[in-house]
């Protein structure tokens, strides 16, 4: 049996969100989609206020998941990019429901 496995919880709900939980992770699976491929300043100024350090740790983890790619360029400097993987890429439609919902959320505020 895989070892990640293992680790992962039973729940499918608990497994996504352990994956994907924070919003860091969900504004960097969103700009990613939407961009397509990335550098890491560009996705930093897209994302808004997050710090490297804590952009650099989320995009490792994404990477260890296999959600997200990182290809570095041997150029001075060295260039480094991001993009979806093909896993990544199946979140979008998690992503999309997110969006309705907020949408939808919104307009009901606005309605009063």
């Amino acid at each position: 049996m895989n070892k990640k496995l293992d680790t992962l919880p039973a729940c499918p709900v608990e497994t996504t969100l352990s994956l994907i939980g924070n919003k860091w992770q969900v504004l960097i699976l969103r700009d990613l989609g939407l961009n397509g491929t990335m550098r890491f300043k560009e996705l930093q100024r897209s994302i808004g206020k997050i710090s490297q350090k804590v952009l650099t740790t989320n995009l490792r983890s994404m990477e260890e998941f296999g959600i997200v790619s990182r290809e570095a360029f041997a150029e001075v400097p060295l260039r480094v990019e991001y993009s979806l993987t093909e896993l990544g890429q199946s979140l979008k439609p998690v992503l999309d429901a997110m969006r309705v919902w907020g949408e939808r959320y919104k307009e009901r505020l606005r309605k009063g």
